[in-house]
C-alpha cells in the first residue's frame, strides 16, 4: 500500500517477516530431514552389521573350544560356529560353536575330562557324533563337512551369550534358522 506516494512501513514489515518465517521454516524442514536421513541411514548400517556382530560371538565361542587342550588319544577333526535361531521356537538369537573330534577315550571320560573346563551346563557338552548331521534336543543345527562313519566320533559344543543390541536387530532371531 502506498502513503502519498511511499510505501508503508507496515507492509514493508511484513514482507520482511514473511520472508523470514519461510526461511526458518525452510530451515527447520531441512535440519528435520537430515536428522531423518541419518536415522534411517544409521538403522540400515545396524542392520547390516548385526550379523557380522553376532557371528563373531559364535566364532569366539567356537574358537574358545578350539583353544581347549585334546585329551590323550584324541585328534580336531574340524570346528564350526552359526549365530541365529537354531533350536526352540520363539524370538531369540542363539550362538553355537562346536568342535568334531576322534578319541578312543568313552564317552563318560571325555564328559569328565571337558567338565573342569566348562562354567555352565551349556558349555562343552560332548555327545556322540553319527554322520555329518548336528542335532541338538532333536533339531537339525548344521552340518559337518567330515564324512562321519563309524565310532568313536563325537561333538564337543558350547552355546555363547551376548548382551549387546546386535542379537535384536539381527533378522536370523527370527523363527527357526535351518543350517
Amino acid at each position: 500500500m502506498l502513503v502519498s506516494g511511499k510505501e508503508c512501513p507496515l507492509d514493508w514489515a511484513n514482507k520482511c517477516l514473511g520472508a523470514i518465517m519461510k526461511k526458518i521454516f525452510v530451515t527447520i524442514l531441512k535440519v528435520f530431514g537430515a536428522v531423518i536421513l541419518i536415522l534411517v541411514i544409521g538403522l540400515f548400517v545396524l542392520l547390516l552389521v548385526a550379523p557380522f556382530v553376532n557371528d563373531n560371538v559364535a566364532k569366539k565361542t567356537m574358537e574358545e573350544l578350539i583353544e581347549l587342550p585334546l585329551p590323550e588319544n584324541t585328534e580336531y577333526i574340524e570346528s564350526l560356529c552359526r549365530a541365529g535361531k537354531l533350536i526352540g521356537c520363539g524370538n531369540g538369537m542363539q550362538y553355537f560353536g562346536a568342535i568334531l573330534i576322534k578319541s578312543e577315550l568313552s564317552r563318560e571320560e571325555l564328559e569328565a575330562y571337558y567338565a573342569s573346563f566348562a562354567e555352565h551346563d551349556w558349555e562343552c557338552v560332548v555327545e556322540n557324533q553319527v554322520g555329518a548331521e548336528i542335532r541338538i534336543d532333536g533339531e537339525g543345527v548344521a552340518f559337518f563337512s567330515t564324512n562321519v562313519e563309524g565310532d568313536h566320533y563325537y561333538i564337543v559344543y558350547s552355546w555363547g551369550s551376548s548382551d549387546t543390541i546386535f542379537d535384536v536387530l539381527d533378522m536370523r532371531r527370527q523363527g527357526v534358522n535351518k543350517y
